[in-house]
């Protein structure tokens, strides 16, 4: 295989005005919470067993890394609105305003019908907090609840989606958005350069029974300034009773009517090259798999390897596994597979917050909501049948953001106007396809970014207690985690993979060095109403871990860069006294 020789055919071809015929299909299939070592080639790698061994079963995702070059340090983010937000758009998620995920009774000033103050938009949230009780020294930051679409009220933001950059397809989003507003009119699919095939506008969905609440325009919020919410479209019933059976049978519809539409002459046959964006709402909770399938996990030999021993979870991975098997089968069956990129990514780490527990990422450390490696590091693979050389992996760290240039190059588009100052983050890691290893070089990035500005319920694996905001950096080999409440952790991850070895105490130079990068980067590239601010409520005498608050910003930076003040924050002036940000006092 010649990438490089490829490219130039595809160049001459565009040049012989058959631009259409010469671009490959993309389908980009996006799992929810898919831990790293939840993939049994995964697993192996990471642990030495076999997969005979383990309790979860993925040949068919296992098919895609044999058939594909799979990456052992590709980055998303702590939750899964941010790593959307960034794969569509190429920006570090902060940058577009995602900072977290919020369910649908989130209070925006969109859905409040509130005239923003100055410097926020609709879509941004008056506030987002869990019920945390134990004292909080910072109070949250905010978040967007709408990618930025080029609505009026986006205040002239417009982000560019990968549906967008890629006229010459035909693009088509199934499953989860989850970056509309709950169902805000212009903020959906459509308005990002999508045909919405079958899709929700929300973070989870019910396995069974879904139909009628995506079909629901029933308000979330009385006062939103729509007649109904365009909370999605079930997109008619294809005879399945389980919601990630149903949703790969929409994929395969829309792949078998896109096979039959290539070479005809019909202007509106649909005679372009596709992309395909499937995300599924597997293996995110409410925990509900097939009767059939959970059966087969309760009483399934290897229960209890690695801690992974819910056997509905094991359930609801089998029908994700089945479904990328069926859309390769299709691919094969109608001819598609001869020229379709496949790009299979997770949006963050395995859930490790709930009772029943539902996975453990082990070696990795934490999980999803989380700075750590079993909360950001996950699976991702790029398979593409006579371009990409299969059963390969590349150590390169990479980033979720890098998933727009390098589609845009593999599909024969110059992705060049993005990468300007000012512009995306990511970078192509098509050159990685040829040359894992990154031996030429070719692959510019060896710093990434994470922002989190939320206090949140999610345990930290260090004390115990509910996580505080959180940024971190990764430059080189080296991994800062930047606890707001005031803690550095500082890892080699080359080293120290799994992160147990804290070096911030015996490398406090490193340690600081890195903190200044991060808070560099936060401050020249994040908005300040995306940081979190100090909680004039905070009493120390009460403090339930067993250091102090410390503001490193001040401390480190200087009193011109501390932690913000609330009284800087215009929101909290919108918001009525007795529904105020919940600021615990009692501990």
């Amino acid at each position: 295989m010649n990438r490089l020789f490829f490219f130039a055919c595809l160049a001459a071809a565009a040049s012989a005005s058959v631009v259409h015929a010469s671009k490959p299909n993309v389908i980009v299939i996006l799992a929810d919470d898919l831990g790293m070592v939840d993939m049994n080639a995964y697993a192996s790698k990471f642990t030495g067993a076999k997969a005979s061994q383990m309790y979860y079963e993925t040949p068919n995702l296992d098919r895609l890394t044999k058939e594909g070059l799979a990456f052992s340090q590709a980055y998303a983010c702590h939750l899964c609105s941010p790593a959307r937000a960034s794969l569509l758009t190429g920006k570090y998620a902060a940058r577009t305003g995602f900072t977290t995920a919020v369910g649908g009774n989130v209070r925006t000033f969109y859905n409040q019908a509130i005239e923003p103050p100055q410097g926020y938009v609709a879509q941004d949230a008056l506030a987002w907090e869990d019920k945390i009780d134990i004292q909080q020294a910072l109070i949250n930051g905010t978040t967007r609840d709408g990618l930025a679409s080029g609505h009026p009220l986006d205040n002239g933001q417009n982000e560019t989606t990968l549906a967008e950059a890629m006229p010459d397809h035909d693009s088509a989003f199934i499953g989860k958005w989850h970056l509309g507003g709950h169902g805000s009119e212009g903020w959906q699919p459509t308005d990002q350069g999508f045909e919405e095939i079958s899709y929700l506008d929300e973070g989870g969905s019910p396995y069974f029974d879904w139909r009628d609440l995506w079909d629901s325009g029933d308000k979330l919020h009385p006062k939103t300034p729509q007649e109904k919410l365009l909370r999605g479209k079930s997109g008619g019933d294809l005879g399945q009773e389980y919601l990630t059976d149903e949703l790969t049978q929409h994929a395969i519809k829309y792949l078998q009517r896109k096979a039959t539409a290539k070479g005809t002459d019909s202007p509106t046959s649909g005679n372009k090259p596709f992309f395909l964006h499937f995300c599924h709402f597997a293996v995110h909770t409410p925990f509900q798999g097939r009767a059939d399938d959970v059966a087969h996990f309760e009483k399934k030999a290897t229960r209890g390897w690695n801690g992974h021993d819910n056997a509905v979870y094991a359930a609801m991975l089998k029908r994700l596994d089945l479904s990328v098997g069926q859309i390769l089968d299709a691919l094969e069956e109608t001819g598609l597979d001869e020229n379709t990129l496949i790009v299979f990514m997770s949006d963050n780490g395995g859930v490790m917050y709930t009772d029943p527990l539902a996975t453990n990422n082990a070696p990795f450390k934490s999980g999803k909501g989380t700075h750590f490696e079993g909360g950001i590091r996950v699976p991702l693979v790029i398979r593409w049948k006579d371009h990409v050389d299969g059963d390969r992996w590349s150590n390169v760290p990479v980033d979720c953001n890098d998933i727009f240039p390098t589609v845009l190059e593999l599909a024969g588009y110059d992705a060049s106007q993005y990468t300007k100052p000012g512009g995306i983050d990511g970078r192509s890691i098509a050159s990685l396809l040829d040359d894992p290893t990154n031996a030429n070089g070719e692959y510019p990035r060896d710093t990434f970014f994470q922002h989190y500005p939320l206090n949140v319920i999610v345990k930290s694996p260090e004390d115990g207690f509910p996580s505080a905001p959180s940024s971190a950096i990764r430059s080189g080999d080296w991994k800062l985690i930047f606890d707001w409440s005031g803690e550095l952790r500082l890892y080699n991850i080359a080293n120290d993979p799994f992160e147990t070895n804290d070096l911030s105490a015996t490398m406090p130079d490193k340690a600081r060095d890195l903190f200044i990068e991060l808070n560099d980067w936060i401050d020249e590239n994040v908005d300040v109403k995306y940081t979190p601010a100090i909680n004039p409520n905070y009493d120390a005498t009460k403090e339930s871990r067993k250091r102090p608050f410390v503001d490193l910003r001040r401390k480190f930076l200087g009193n011109d860069r501390a932690i913000r003040t609330v009284e800087s924050d215009q929101r909290f002036a919108l918001i009525p006294a007795d529904n105020q940000p919940h600021v615990n006092t009692s501990k």
